[in-house]
């Protein structure tokens, strides 16, 4: 039984999947949580024991991303697991993990922004930028994020205890987005905030990617460097609007393959919740030579305690 975070439709329960096939599915989101996670757990230790990158607001800006998607992918597996073994939850528990799920959605486009922002202070101002761009106000700008984030979603939880019974939040009920918050004008004012906010982040990509555009035109290699991150910010936003869209996405595969909607919702799962978390660390922890440099520097350290321990063992 698949559940969307940001909305779904229930599966009948004739529809959901045999424990073999179940199992399959929550081993596959589990090992895919734990693997994505360790790459983020390496790169949030790497940032933390190098000076070097603390001082950076580019790299305490990618550091954010990445813990922002640790919490996000492993509420969202969690969810997916529950969706398997209870099918209903308590609702006052229910919210607490949708808002938690909500709020780390939401952080990833506008954190996404503000790099770009960055990158481009960074190229077409760069006399600037050591001024501009300090750490403090990086924090600053990190917690105006989650202010942000706050704003669009703490009005419907007031609006839903507003107008639900103090009885309701003690109900059980599928831990759906659109079955918590089913107010009309909640679901109204989510696709206005939603369609201005995706908007807004979509135009500062856009501008910062053709300001940089043209300095790249004078063969800066920085310049072309900062215009590839932007096209690879692009990229992840995409990936990212994919949750908004998500239970169009389901309904319209669910009229086009309704032999294979427990498949069709699986994979749109994968490729909703799972991706854009496995795309983040490799995209921007990787492709940095410095950072992958001290990256490399501690996964070697790594498998070589954890071979001469094994070796001291088999001594032993």
């Amino acid at each position: 039984m698949n559940v969307s975070l940001v909305g779904n439709i229930t599966q009948p329960k004739y529809l959901r999947d045999s424990f073999s096939s179940a199992l399959t599915r929550n081993v596959i989101v589990v090992g895919l949580c734990i693997s994505i996670n360790y790459i983020n757990g390496a790169l949030v230790h790497t940032f933390i024991k190098h000076e070097i990158f603390n001082g950076n607001p580019r790299y305490i800006l990618f550091i954010h991303m990445v813990l922002n998607d640790m919490i996000q992918l492993m509420i969202a597996v969690v969810l997916h697991i529950l969706s398997y073994t209870v099918f209903t939850l308590n609702v006052s528990f229910c919210c607490v993990l949708l808002m938690s799920v909500i709020f780390t959605t939401l952080n990833t486009p506008l954190n996404l922004a503000t790099m770009a922002i960055e990158r481009y202070i960074a190229i077409c101002n760069p006399l600037r930028h050591a001024q501009i761009c300090t750490v403090c106000k990086t924090y600053i700008l990190i917690s105006l994020i989650w202010v942000l984030s706050a704003i669009q979603v703490l009005p419907d939880l007031f609006i839903l205890l507003a107008t639900k019974p103090l009885t309701f939040f003690y109900s059980n009920i599928p831990c759906i987005r659109d079955y918590v918050f089913d107010n009309p004008y909640i679901v109204e004012k989510r696709n206005v905030v939603y369609t201005i906010y995706l908007t807004f982040v979509w135009l500062t990509i856009v501008y910062t990617y053709l300001k940089i555009m043209f300095v790249a035109k004078a063969t800066n290699s920085d310049a072309r460097k900062a215009q590839s991150t932007i096209i690879l910010h692009g990229i992840q936003l995409l990936m990212c609007m994919l949750t908004f869209v998500g239970p169009f996405l389901d309904r319209l595969l669910t009229e086009m393959f309704p032999l294979f909607i427990i498949d069709t919702r699986f994979s749109s799962y994968l490729v909703i919740q799972i991706m854009p978390r496995f795309i983040s660390p490799i995209v921007y922890g990787m492709r940095d030579q410095m950072f992958c440099k001290y990256l490399k520097r501690y996964l070697l350290c790594t498998i070589y305690v954890t071979g001469a321990n094994k070796e001291n063992k088999t001594q032993a």
